[in-house]
């Protein structure tokens, strides 16, 4: 036994140790979750951590996003890379990959194949269902997490009795509320965080996990859980009899264009969505600028950019022509 992981292996036992430093993990977004559980795994011992995320670091990060620094935001430093320099100053036996990249149906497959355990750190809904469908294809376990303000959620998708995401998405709350326009504070990315490493260490070292739902307010302190395995769905196209994993079509994916000679770009969800736009509005009011609505569209300025966002759920981002940036603006805000 070594003096680095005796009081871990003291509970886990010899084997539960042999298992973490045998696998690997895949965390998926790089952001407040993803940055704290890597860290998590990499001082448990995980024996190979695979990191993916298409974005930068930026100062609005560092508030909640603990592995990066003020020196990694001047510098725009890819997430995925920052963290795999400040992980292996932790730990040199954890063989870490970076990998800067969209996470998509054309790439989840390549991203995760061989993988022990996934781990959610992204910020949409979309992607997560993405990964859902891959890792129910690939059977592999996926650590759902996600937290908002001061609530935050945490359910493992591992087992075949086990509901899949698809069959949970009336259980789930309100997609269109995010981080970038409700806000979040660091302790309830920590508790959440905890949860998908507590359940990865648990699922790693040979321990089989109930299909339970739970969810935490740390501001008003009120934590609830749900066993949710009579809700998984026989006719679930993801999980079910017939599954056609209908989320790794590029059919399923939200369709971007740039609007030629405008410097803009139109986004149109994967499914078609009516968006309560007088209540966006009001959660916008404090981090946009010159808001105009109306009963058909609402229009802002956010940071440099001009969005037009219709009732549909359609919208159009000016001040870019990069796809991939105006898709980040977009799960910024919707989700």
């Amino acid at each position: 036994m070594t003096s680095r992981f005796l009081k871990q292996e003291l509970f886990i036992g010899k084997e539960g140790q042999r298992n973490i430093e045998a696998s690997h993990a895949v965390i998926l977004g790089a952001g407040a979750l993803g940055s704290a559980s890597s860290e998590m795994l990499v001082r448990a011992g995980i024996g190979r951590l695979t990191i993916i995320d298409r974005d930068y670091v930026e100062e609005s990060n560092l508030q909640r996003q603990q592995l990066y620094t003020e020196e990694d935001a001047a510098d725009k430093l890819p997430k995925a890379v920052a963290a795999k320099r400040r992980l292996k100053d932790i730990s040199s036996h954890t063989l870490i990959e970076a990998v800067v990249e969209d996470i998509n149906c054309h790439t989840i497959e390549k991203f995760i194949e061989g993988a022990s355990i996934l781990i959610d750190g992204t910020d949409n809904f979309e992607t997560r269902l993405v990964i859902n469908d891959a890792a129910i294809k690939l059977k592999i376990p996926f650590l759902f997490g996600a937290c908002v303000g001061s609530y935050g959620l945490s359910y493992p998708v591992a087992g075949e009795n086990a509901p899949c995401l698809h069959c949970l998405i009336e259980q789930l709350p309100s997609q269109e509320i995010t981080c970038d326009t409700a806000g979040v504070i660091s302790p309830i990315v920590q508790w959440v965080a905890a949860m998908q490493v507590s359940q990865a260490i648990q699922i790693l070292s040979g321990e089989k996990l109930l299909p339970v739902l739970r969810s935490f307010d740390i501001w008003k302190m009120e934590y609830a859980e749900m066993n949710v395995e009579k809700l998984k769905k026989f006719e679930c196209p993801t999980c079910g009899g017939r599954a056609d994993f209908p989320y790794l079509s590029f059919q399923n994916q939200t369709k971007a264009a740039v609007l030629c000679g405008r410097d803009a770009v139109h986004i149109r969800p994967a499914t078609s969505k009516r968006l309560d736009l007088y209540v966006l509005s009001k959660q916008w009011k404090a981090l946009v600028q010159n808001l105009i609505a109306n009963p058909y569209l609402v229009s802002f300025q956010y940071d440099d950019y001009r969005v037009i966002l219709f009732e549909d759920g359609r919208a159009i981002i000016h001040g870019t022509s990069e796809i991939s940036v105006a898709k980040s603006i977009y799960a910024r805000l919707i989700g």
